[in-house]
């Protein structure tokens, strides 16, 4: 008993000798090492990633490039840094680690976003840019749009004068005349038809832009004007959570300092206005002693029963009062980590900007939880997720009110209640429409679930299911005392929008030898539904219920929408790689649109597209200027769809019979237009050649392209004779061509020690022409004719200008041309028969179109300091990008009344180089005059300034601890006589000029903080 006793105890011991082995061996096998990273200049690379590789650790470097980790014997780290190779290490001792990281060789060497997965730049066949954010990231941009101005050649962006407002946004000019212009914005994999304005741009980890026929042919017709792809930032591997946080404040105001008149120049233009009673024949030059202003200022304006009438003593300042600085505010907060199983990123944003024009305001509120989990080693389940809540209440007074107000009315009484109509016209009180309730609410919910299967029976073969979801809802309410006829109105509208994509991926990449092959089918189905319900109201005895009890109005109405659309496609892609030089990519992509023409729903594009890697070829790997050269080579076909019911006939509802002689009117529905089955998709042959190079010892690197786009069955709305009983149809007919040009260049001036300085600059132009429109010579001279009434000429280009020609203004003493009068324009007669004839006086002035675009960009580093220099620009040429400014004063009652712009140069005897025209005559001119001036600029877009404090912290171990002052849209140079030569009329290309209607463009002084732990 004794003897299997002291057995047992034996075992037990042994037992626990060994475990204690097991457990405390690793443990004296592990190393707990140090190191630092650095670059091969020696810089410090704050944030590199070291991983433990088969082991679930990890950590990032802090501001000085160190890091600690604990590493088992013999196991190996593997060290990563955004821009650098990667590099992996054996660990056999605890001695501490000196790494170097060399940066990859080129931009070539950089893997971008395309349709449907990633590939290597120099791998690419295809025009794809990336933006540089990194650059960008501490200028004041409230929506993603404003990142974009200048940052690819061929990316037309320009500016929205709303607060959080999406600028317009185009890929290489204009490949249509009336088919969809719109730029496809692809969120994370999936289709986004939101606003912009929904998506932090904190939360971006970059954005690429397909631009020819090869590269966005994968998403068919949904692409004919190109593809924006967005990728936001997922989670990481790392042995503790990354923390950002980020806050930053911005002040704004115009970038031109345009105003209304004050009082005694209100009363000096009105005192011009009446020039021929305020100035002595024959010249009027001298003044009347006899004058009176106070006689002709409307009867509103005057002090009553003063005589002589004396004008109101009030010196009101509308625009002062209806505007105020801009102001923004911004703050995020991100946590990220994970291990190589899960990874997470959630992040969460708070911006509030209130713009110039008073209440023109937009708040949002943004979360993001981006996740994925690995539970097989073959296997990635994720979520891409976020949602956005903006708030916009609150409506603008008028702000074409603000800057034709009389400085002699003011808005409010003595007992400081509001004047509906302060001159006793239909001119109503700007702010008329700021003292309502308003409720105005957009919030937008975006989730795209994966799957990702390395299918493990297979090597290389990869199947991915995406399903995508948008849903939006809208609450828009108000209501008003001084609307319909101010007997008061409320109405309450709710909108929903609600798409889901469905995308099927099965993926083949391998390698044989010294072939590379990569093969990509895609079959996805898209559906978008859309829902609208309101209620209106007018006639309220009271309105303290404001909105929220329609019932009390006298006159009610209700109105509804909806539509729903689908999509179905598929497509086809084939990259093979040779030896690593010789490149082909092959898609074809089929697109069914529910919203097509019954005999065309779906239509097949296909492209093609070659590359050769030509340094790699022998001949010139001894050349040592020559680091990397790529040709490029494609040539596809893309489409473009029509929106919804073009090609069906449609009804509308009109007052359509009257019963009896005196009987009241019954409604019904009448047929507006003809339907055309036939009506097909437009369809553009592209053809795109690039050069790709990196060049002196890496130090010049760019990229240069041009392209050719022909578009043909241009979808068009043709007139028809009256006799079918309608005014047009729908159809396809003429060819248009775009063609154009791109260089980009990146040259690293300085790399060494502290100090590093590269410079990119960026050039593109493009150039449209009408090639045939309807192929009818009606006028039998062997030409074809052009449709002169939609301003669409063969030969020329889209936006040209035909007018006719200003010749300078009749003074005083000249004798004007039958129909003219003093101070009016004259327009040159161009037949010379002594009178102005459509037919034979206009001419070609010039187009609407830029000649070309610039931007250049200098980013300088020294010592934790960092600054970022950016300039933009469009440019005219000779008789391009052409604005409309006309201003022409013609004195009536309304103009008399009405204030205007200080800066307006209207002519007048005393002021003979006035450049505007002045007219006191009863009648208006025969034909008006137009001002076309260039709207060229050079712009100081973006500069700004940060330096790392966290070098000078030693206390808490952050990777970024950036203090950092910027200014956006600082100092533009221009000719132009206006508000802003590139902001717009929303849905419009026409300018701001020198209108009373303008939004003005702001510049913006920002100071922020950024901290990474």
């Amino acid at each position: 008993m004794k003897c299997k006793a002291t057995q047992w105890l034996q075992k037990l011991l042994m037992a626990v000798i060994c475990t204690l082995v097991f457990v405390i061996a690793p443990a004296q096998s592990a190393f707990k090492i140090s190191g630092k990273v650095t670059n091969d200049s020696g810089y410090a690379i704050p944030g590199a990633s070291i991983t433990v590789l088969g082991a679930n650790t990890g950590t990032s470097t802090n501001s000085e490039g160190s890091f600690t980790i604990s590493v088992p014997r013999n196991g190996t780290i593997n060290v990563t840094a955004i821009g650098y190779l990667a590099q992996t290490f054996k660990i056999t001792s605890d001695n501490p680690l000196d790494i170097r990281l060399a940066r990859t060789q080129t931009q070539l060497e950089q893997v971008v976003v395309v349709g449907y997965g990633t590939q290597r730049k120099k791998d690419l066949t295809g025009s794809v840019a990336s933006v540089n954010l990194e650059a960008l990231k501490e200028t004041p941009n409230t929506n993603i749009g404003q990142f974009l101005q200048g940052t690819v050649p061929g990316l037309n962006v320009g500016l929205s004068t709303f607060a959080g407002g999406t600028p317009p946004i185009s890929i290489r000019g204009i490949n249509t005349i009336n088919g969809n212009q719109s730029v496809l914005i692809v969120l994370d994999g999936i289709q986004y038809n939101q606003s912009l304005s929904s998506i932090n741009p904190d939360d971006i980890a970059s954005i690429d832009v397909l631009k020819d026929a090869s590269s966005t042919a994968v998403y068919g017709a949904q692409a004919a004007n190109g593809v924006i792809l967005i990728t936001t930032r997922k989670g990481r591997n790392s042995t503790r959570p990354r923390i950002t946080f980020s806050t930053s404040y911005s002040s704004q105001e115009p970038t031109v300092d345009l105003r209304p008149r004050n009082r005694q120049e209100y009363l000096d233009a009105v005192k011009e206005a009446y020039y021929n009673q305020a100035y002595l024949a024959p010249d009027f030059t001298t003044p009347n002693p006899a004058f009176n202003v106070g006689s002709l200022v409307d009867v509103t304006m005057r002090v009553p029963g003063s005589n002589p009438a004396q004008p109101l003593a009030n010196d009101y300042n509308w625009w002062g009062e209806g505007t105020k600085p801009g102001l923004i505010s911004e703050t995020t907060i991100g946590f990220s980590g994970g291990s190589d199983r899960f990874s997470y990123l959630l992040s969460g944003g708070i911006v509030d900007q209130k713009g110039f024009i008073i209440n023109d305001i937009f708040k949002r509120k943004s979360i993001r939880a981006n996740l994925e989990v690995k539970p097989l080693s073959w296997w990635k389940v994720g979520l891409v997720s976020s949602g956005s809540f903006v708030n916009q209440d609150g409506a603008e007074p008028g702000v074409g009110l603000l800057a034709i107000m009389s400085p002699l009315h003011v808005p409010f009484d003595s007992a400081g209640k509001i004047i509906p109509f302060p001159s006793n016209t239909l001119v109503g009180n700007p702010f008329n429409t700021f003292y309502v309730d308003d409720y105005e609410r957009n919030n937008y919910y975006f989730a795209n679930v994966y799957s990702d299967i390395d299918v493990p029976f297979l090597k290389g073969l990869n199947y991915r299911v995406n399903f995508g979801n948008n849903y939006r809802t809208t609450d828009r309410f108000g209501s008003s005392v001084y609307a319909a006829n101010q007997t008061g109105e409320a109405f309450k509208n709710y909108q929903s929008y609600y798409d889901y994509t469905l995308d099927n991926i099965l993926t083949y990449s391998n390698e044989f030898g010294k072939h590379g092959v990569t093969a990509t089918l895609l079959y996805g189905a898209i559906e978008r539904k859309f829902n609208s319900s309101g209620a209106r109201a007018t006639g309220f005895t009271r309105l303290n219920l404001s909105y929220n009890n329609l019932s009390l109005g006298t006159n009610q109405f209700v109105s509804s929408d909806a539509f729903r659309e689908t999509l179905n496609y598929q497509m086809a892609r084939v990259n093979y790689r040779f030896n690593g030089k010789y490149l082909l990519t092959a898609t074809v992509r089929r697109d069914g649109f529910s919203g097509f023409a019954e005999n065309f729903k779906s239509a097949y594009f296909p492209s093609i597209g070659l590359g050769w890697n030509i340094s790699d070829e022998k001949f010139l790997q001894n050349i040592q200027l020559i680091n990397l050269l790529k040709l490029r080579a494609t040539y596809g076909v893309i489409g473009n769809q029509t929106s919804r019911y073009q090609s069906i006939a449609r009804v509308n509802t009109n007052s359509s019979y009257v019963f009896g002689d005196g009987g009241s009117t019954a409604f019904g529905q009448q047929v507006a237009s003809l339907g055309n089955p036939n009506l097909k998709w437009e369809r553009t042959k592209g053809l795109n050649l690039g050069v790709d190079f990196t060049l002196l010892g890496n130090k010049l690197s760019g990229s240069f392209d041009y392209y050719r786009n022909t578009t043909n069955d241009l979808l068009y709305s043709v007139t028809i004779p009256d006799i079918t009983g309608f005014g047009s149809i729908q159809t396809n007919l003429g060819e248009l061509l775009n063609q154009g040009m791109e260089a980009s260049l990146t040259y690293n001036f300085v790399n060494k020690g502290n100090f590093r300085w590269s410079s990119t600059f960026n050039y593109w132009r493009n150039k449209n022409k009408i090639i045939t429109l309807t192929g009818i010579d009606a006028n039998g001279d062997g030409k074809e004719d052009d449709l002169i009434s939609s301003n669409l000429f063969i030969g020329r280009t889209l936006n040209t200008i035909y007018y006719y020609e200003n010749g300078g203004i009749y003074q005083v003493g000249e004798t004007p041309m039958p129909g003219y009068f003093t101070g009016a324009m004259r327009l040159i007669d161009q037949d010379k028969d002594a009178k102005i004839t459509p037919e034979r006086d206009r001419i070609f002035i010039g187009d609407r179109n830029p000649a070309y675009r610039f931007s250049w960009m200098n980013t300088l580093d020294y010592k934790g300091f960092s600054m970022t220099i950016f300039f933009n620009a469009i440019q005219g040429g000779k008789n391009g990008y052409l604005g409309n400014n006309t201003r022409t004063y013609f004195r009536d009652d309304n103009a008399i009344r009405n204030n205007d712009l200080v800066q307006v140069d209207y002519w007048s005897p005393a002021n003979p180089r006035g450049k505007y025209p002045r007219v006191i005559s009863g009648t208006n001119p025969a034909i008006q005059p137009q001002f076309w001036e260039n709207r060229s600029f050079v712009r100081l877009q973006d500069l700004s300034l940060s330096y790392n404090l966290s070098r000078l912290i030693k206390t808490v171990k952050l990777q970024a601890l950036n203090l950092y002052v910027s200014g956006k849209n600082l100092i533009t140079w221009t000719n132009w006589n206006g508000w802003d030569p590139e902001a717009v009329i929303p849905n419009t290309i026409d300018p701001y000029g020198l209108v009373t209607d303008a939004r003005p463009t702001l510049k913006t002084f920002t100071v922020g903080i950024n901290i990474t732990y």
